[in-house]
This record gives structure tokens, C-alpha cells and sequence, in this order.
């Protein structure tokens, strides 16, 4: 059983999950519009350029998490699923997981996106395992903080490290697959890297490394 990896956002979604909720917050007045939409595209953006400051951006996407109640946070997220993240799915990229699912490799997903946002959308897309970023969670209320290390480049190396010594498998014969060259540390650890409608700076090295470049689009 060979580790199949994916990276989620703009790789198996035709999309941003995370400014994405974002904008769904802002679009249903759960948020102050104009401030928050502003915030939200500073930080995407800063997030394509490489140059995002995780801590700073979580303080700021988490924030919304400690104001509501987890029974409204599901209900939001409920609708969020229907109106946003359904249109983002891709049938190649469904495809593709049942190409793994069908060799019997075992599916994870690696998303720096937070695990409240990511959880139901790794659900419905049937894969076994989501290592994400962890919303802390008290006494059945978000805090607005993180727990433990951001799943964000180095960090997704870190996790998985983590996760590989817990649950027995190894990466050996296994895939990585991701848009973003905030992913290079680690498409550079496992024997088959994919660039997936890659960012530039991916491309170029993707093209240097002798990765194959596909498109789920």
C-alpha cells in the first residue's frame, strides 16, 4: 500500500477553500464586509508570493471561529459546502483519487487550510485521512488560537513526520501532488512529485526536476 498525497486547495478543488470561507463569511454578513474582504485578499495574496506569515494569518482566519457557536459554525459550513465548495470540485480530480483508491494505496490529504473548514470536504471526497491545521477547541468552543504546528510548508513536513511515525506508513513508492511552491519541502521527500496547474515558480522547478506537470482542470 503506497501513500497517495494531495495537496487540497487549487490541486483537488478548482479553488481556495480557505479565502474562499472567507468570502462566503463576508458574502452572508457574518463578518464586517469591507475590512475582512480586504484582509482576506491581502493574505491570499501574500500566500501566492510565498512571503505569508501563517501565525499572523490564522489570528486573523480563526478569529471568526471563537465568536460563533459550533452548532452555527456547522450550519454555516453546511451551506458553505452546497454554495462554494460544490462548483470547486473537479472530476479529474476525482478521478484521480479513485485512480489510487482502485491500486489500493491509502489517501491523504495535507492541507495548511484549517481543519473545521477542510475536515467535511476531505469527507466528501472519500479519503482516508486529512492532516490539516488545527483550530484549538475547549470545552466544545473554538478559541481562536492554533494547537500545536501549522500544517504550512515546513510545518506539513513536520505533521507528517509526526503522523508516519504514529500510524506505521512509510513513504516509500509514494506521491505527492500540489500546486504551490509553498509545497517544495515536500514534493523534494517523496519518490513520485506531481505539479498539479502549478504556480510559476513551481513550474520552473518542476521543469528542472524532471516532474511531470499535469492539470486537473
Amino acid at each position: 500500500m503506497a501513500l497517495a498525497i494531495f495537496d487540497l486547495d487549487n490541486t483537488l478543488l478548482g479553488g481556495d477553500s480557505d479565502h474562499a470561507w472567507g468570502q462566503f463569511l463576508v458574502d452572508h454578513g457574518i463578518v464586517d464586509a469591507k475590512a475582512y474582504q480586504q484582509a482576506n485578499d491581502y493574505f491570499y495574496q501574500q500566500y501566492q508570493q510565498g512571503g505569508l506569515d501563517i501565525q499572523e494569518f490564522l489570528a486573523f482566519s480563526l478569529k471568526p471561529l471563537a465568536s460563533h457557536s459550533k452548532q452555527q459554525l456547522d450550519q454555516w459550513h453546511q451551506q458553505f459546502m452546497l454554495e462554494t465548495i460544490a462548483p470547486m470540485r473537479l472530476p479529474k480530480a476525482d478521478a484521480l483519487l479513485q485512480q489510487h483508491r482502485d491500486r489500493g494505496d491509502f489517501l491523504l490529504i495535507i492541507t495548511a487550510t484549517n481543519l473545521f473548514v477542510t475536515a467535511p470536504i476531505a469527507a466528501s471526497l472519500g479519503v482516508d485521512h486529512i492532516l490539516a491545521t488545527i483550530p484549538e477547541f475547549i470545552d466544545g468552543t473554538y478559541t481562536g488560537k492554533v494547537e500545536g504546528t501549522p500544517c504550512f510548508q515546513q510545518g506539513k513536513v513536520e505533521r507528517l513526520q509526526t503522523w508516519l511515525a504514529n500510524s506505521g506508513h512509510t513513504l516509500a513508492g509514494s506521491y505527492f501532488y500540489s500546486d504551490s511552491h509553498n509545497d517544495l519541502p515536500l514534493l523534494e521527500m517523496v519518490e513520485h512529485p506531481y505539479a498539479v496547474d502549478a504556480d510559476d515558480i513551481l513550474t520552473q522547478h518542476a521543469n528542472k526536476q524532471g516532474w511531470p506537470i499535469i492539470s486537473l482542470r
